[in-house]
């Protein structure tokens, strides 16, 4: 039986790239239920403010509306998804079932994680997976990308993604995740999106170094929206491989009662602004974390119009 494939209405990252345009992407976060009301508002309101949007997968080890689901919905409703897909909660055999499904219904692009540990989310007596690790997943997809699963039996009709990885620049020391890019690389990952970017010149010297590694594969700096000196506090403390720098901890400081948001919002459309002028990477991928009303202030002081790039 053959499935039908809506035709792409939009170019997908690999075209994106392809074309030397600087990509713009968001972020969905599912919600924990079937209302999805609000998710669907986040959609329609991004789709033409961004070149695509990457859904979460059980982030922060949370159970929520599936990654997979979420992207044929974001197809449905004209825009461009980026499935993500974690190796916590799926062995191999799930894993190749769901890419499956997720080719013949049109989806191009996976960004490949290996996922947060079970202990940081909100089932902890649930049993982790880990059958596979991020650049195992990636060497999964191009075998299936040659014909075959990973049980080395012929599949009866391939895939062909746009396959995606993650790299943490702010990563101490920054040499353990500079031999896992380039495993990534080797492992088939054309493309990569960073965990959370504050430290702007430490980005820089970052770049520099992957561009040694590899000045072809495409890089995307993970800019997180600031909204409040709380949140701030938690990363610093809690979130591995993110440092909201003093420079950025003052500015913030010294925003004026009830402005926390607006100041977060000029401090990333100032980063946007910066990584496009000066050319220190490839794209964006902003990450508004429940804030998603904010993303086209965000643009527009940014000075950022996908219709015109």
């Amino acid at each position: 039986m053959t499935l039908l494939i809506k035709k792409h209405t939009k170019p997908g990252i690999k075209e994106i790239f392809e074309s030397g345009t600087f990509l713009v992407s968001g972020e969905i976060g599912p919600p924990k239920g079937t209302d999805i009301d609000e998710m669907i508002e986040h959609i329609d309101l991004l789709k033409d403010k961004v070149h695509a949007m990457n859904i979460t997968d059980n982030q922060s080890s949370v159970m929520r509306y599936p990654s997979l689901g979420t992207a044929l919905i974001i197809k449905e409703h004209g825009g461009e998804p980026n499935l993500q897909v974690t190796c916590r909660d799926r062995n191999r055999m799930a894993i190749e079932a769901d890419l499956l499904f997720a080719y013949t219904r049109g989806i191009r692009s996976v960004l490949c994680l290996t996922g947060d540990s079970i202990p940081v989310g909100d089932h902890k007596e649930a049993k982790a997976v880990f059958d596979l690790e991020s650049v195992q997943l990636l060497q999964l997809i191009s075998g299936m990308e040659a014909g075959k699963d990973t049980g080395g039996n012929e599949l009866g009709g391939g895939v062909e993604f746009y396959k995606g990885a993650i790299v943490t620049p702010e990563a101490h020391p920054i040499e353990p995740q500079m031999i896992k890019f380039e495993k990534k690389i080797e492992a088939g990952a054309q493309w990569f999106q960073t965990q959370a970017v504050y430290d702007m010149e430490n980005f820089k010297r970052f770049m520099e170094a992957a561009r040694k590694i590899n000045d072809k594969v495409k890089i995307c700096a993970g800019l997180v929206l600031l909204t409040s000196m709380g949140a701030i506090r938690y990363m610093n403390a809690n979130v591995p491989g993110v440092f909201v720098p003093d420079n950025l901890v003052e500015e913030m400081k010294e925003a004026p009662k009830g402005e926390a948001l607006n100041t977060g919002i000029r401090i990333l459309a100032r980063q946007i602004r910066q990584c496009i002028d000066e050319k220190l990477c490839d794209g964006v991928h902003i990450m508004a974390i429940g804030k998603e009303g904010a993303v086209p202030k965000i643009l527009e002081e940014a000075g950022v119009d996908i219709t015109k790039m």
